[in-house]
């Protein structure tokens, strides 16, 4: 492809210098230019698009991130890092692996947790990624993962051999600090009978406007087994995309729960297609939103063959003037006869100024299946706060309470300690409660 012909964007030279100073396989410079004429041509998405109706990304557009990587101390890192994967995390730093702070040792030899640019030197891993990269998201989803594609450099590829079941969660840690872009890739490939856990998490070093543009693509071979927890810590002033797809097969069990806190915009696409019979996932989330923060989720699980089963729970707490956009699509394919698929959207609004647009959709063309969605808007309720408020609490604690017990629902659902607790606190800090934890 000609680039002298591509339309110029804001991120034209940092192409041009990305891909003339990687050293990749022909296909992926290929498959890199044609994501990058992709997003020249059509740029980020509009409200005009019926997925983006609610959000508008046009502030992104509108500004000038630096393409670099930048440093950050080990006490500030360890804010964001969890006792339990203390030997078996990547740390990325605006995109960059830091090998200071990067610890695999924990992993079993034969897992391979490293850069796109350390696999390319094994025939095996080259060959994996060439395989599946790209195939459970093109990069024409949109305009955001044209340009991760387009900017893939410093990804990362994570392969769970046949049998493997690794004991620790393994996690990779993105940081970003002051006002820069990064395009986070993540490839995990998990082979028949493997286990693990992924811990994904988005933090920043101060409170500055960055984006950060990732995608992570997830495939799972047979009776793989996948708990997926993914933690966006954002700053208020930042911006985040991200995109999830997974692909999954027979007797696959993919877990996988989000949790989003940060961002002015934020927004989160988990795509899942059942490729076999008999495959299990399920697919949480939590956002809660104060300040005008606006936060969107969408989701698409496709029912492609028969006998599997998704269930979706996502809740929402948003105060002040914040928004929140759930859509979540179930489709449910002529052969996919035995479906269970369940979604539910729960929302509670702790202001009169806070907003939600909330859409769960079903689409079935099967008879022999047991499918349900429901959506809900509320407030708390007032017998509950009279109850509490009998008890002797504050009106603020009582209210600080409720809505902590409602989102602590999706918070459980994470087994990983350390994770659990720091997010319970971040919640309660959030609400300015103390219960002595």
């Amino acid at each position: 492809m000609n680039l002298q012909v591509v339309k110029e964007t804001i991120y034209s030279a940092e192409f041009r210098k990305s891909l003339e100073e990687a050293n990749q396989p022909d296909w992926l410079k290929n498959l890199r230019e044609s994501a990058f004429a992709y997003f020249a041509e059509n740029g980020f998405p509009t409200p005009k698009n019926e997925d983006w109706k609610y959000t508008n990304v046009g502030a992104i557009g509108k500004e000038s991130f630096e393409l670099s990587a930048g440093t950050i101390g080990a006490p500030e890192l360890k804010k964001f890092t969890y006792g339990e994967s203390a030997q078996s995390q990547l740390v990325f730093v605006d995109g960059k692996l830091n090998l200071e702070f990067s610890n695999v040792s924990a992993l079993p030899e034969n897992v391979f947790a490293n850069t796109f640019e350390e696999a390319f030197k094994d025939e095996k891993l080259r060959e994996i990624i060439k395989s599946n990269l790209a195939k459970s998201v093109n990069y024409d989803f949109n305009g955001f993962t044209a340009l991760n594609t387009a900017f893939i450099d410093e990804g990362a590829l994570l392969v769970i051999p046949k049998d493997v079941r690794i004991e620790t969660p393994i996690h990779l840690l993105y940081v970003s600090t002051g006002s820069k872009v990064s395009f986070p890739r993540l490839l995990i490939v998990a082979e028949s009978f493997s286990e693990a856990a992924i811990i994904e998490s988005y933090a920043r070093s101060d409170e500055t406007k960055y984006l950060t543009n990732s995608v992570v693509e997830i495939t799972l071979a047979d009776e793989a087994k996948l708990k997926h927890f993914r933690v966006q810590r954002e700053s208020h002033e930042a911006f985040h995309i991200g995109t999830t797809a997974a692909q999954i097969r027979r007797g696959t069990i993919y877990d996988a729960t989000s949790i989003n806190l940060g961002g002015a915009i934020s927004r989160h696409d988990i795509n899942v297609k059942f490729n076999a019979e008999g495959g299990e996932c399920f697919v949480d989330g939590l956002y809660m939103l104060s300040g005008a923060q606006h936060h969107d989720t969408h989701s698409v699980i496709d029912h492609k063959l028969p006998n599997c089963l998704s269930h979706q729970t996502y809740k929402g707490v948003l105060n002040d003037k914040s928004r929140g956009v759930f859509n979540g699509k179930v489709f449910v394919r002529e052969n996919a006869s035995g479906t269970d698929a369940q979604q539910s959207n729960k929302n509670l609004l702790l202001s009169d100024d806070a907003r939600v647009d909330t859409k769960p959709q079903l689409e079935i063309f099967n008879d022999d299946v047991k499918c349900a969605h429901g959506a809900t808007v509320g407030q708390l309720e007032e017998e509950e706060l009279f109850y509490l408020r009998s008890r002797g609490l504050s009106e603020k604690l009582a209210r600080n309470l409720l809505t902590y017990g409602f989102a602590e629902e999706i918070i459980n659902k994470i087994e990983i300690e350390s994770i659990k607790t720091e997010l319970d606190e971040a919640v309660l800090n959030r609400l300015d409660v103390n219960l002595g934890m």
